[in-house]
């Protein structure tokens, strides 16, 4: 099976990981979502996402990009969910600047290589977020929020790597740690 796609995902500290992967937890236990786990996803920020990239190509890009860059704080401070046909639930951090200017550089440094920025990866609409279910069936999507409503938010971190994923189900490429990080 070929691939849908590639992501550059923004990754988090092991404590901020573990807590969003305890809400992926609960929407599977309770049946509600399991996409994610089972895509063997791992909580992230979507960055920028396309149909086709020559990775071979965009591995040093991202290493230097990556080195340029210090970890960033996250405050995930409210639940949200798009009205779109996948039904996803997630968590919304709140915007900093650096988080905003991170994601702005990154898609100028992909633009520069001739990648196509889609429209919701433009300076003016990327909404970011963390989804925590995908395909919740439309008769659960108020149980789903219930269970967000539980966590303890904010619920706050660290972004601290910039990966290459292939979707689907969901593969790493590569990963770099933000700024002088050891490698990974």
């Amino acid at each position: 099976m070929s691939s849908q796609g590639y992501a550059i995902e923004l990754y988090f500290d092991p404590s901020l990981e573990n807590q969003v992967l305890k809400a992926w937890n609960v929407f599977a236990r309770r049946q509600i979502s399991t996409n994610l786990i089972n895509n063997e996803s791992r909580p992230h920020i979507t960055l920028f996402s396309t149909s086709f990239i020559d990775s071979t190509k965009l591995e040093p890009i991202l290493k230097s990009f990556s080195s340029k860059q210090e970890p960033i704080s996250l405050s995930f401070s409210s639940i949200g969910s798009f009205s779109n046909n996948n039904n996803a639930l997630f968590l919304s951090p709140t915007p900093s600047l650096s988080l905003l200017q991170l994601q702005v550089q990154l898609c100028e440094v992909v633009k520069k290589e001739g990648f196509e920025i889609g429209e919701e990866y433009r300076v003016d609409s990327w909404v970011p977020f963390c989804p925590v279910a995908v395909d919740v069936p439309k008769s659960r999507i108020s149980e789903g929020f219930l269970v967000l409503r539980d966590l303890k938010l904010p619920v706050n971190g660290y972004a601290m790597d910039i990966g290459l994923v292939e979707f689907s189900p969901v593969r790493e490429v590569f990963s770099f740690g933000l700024g002088n990080n050891l490698e990974s």
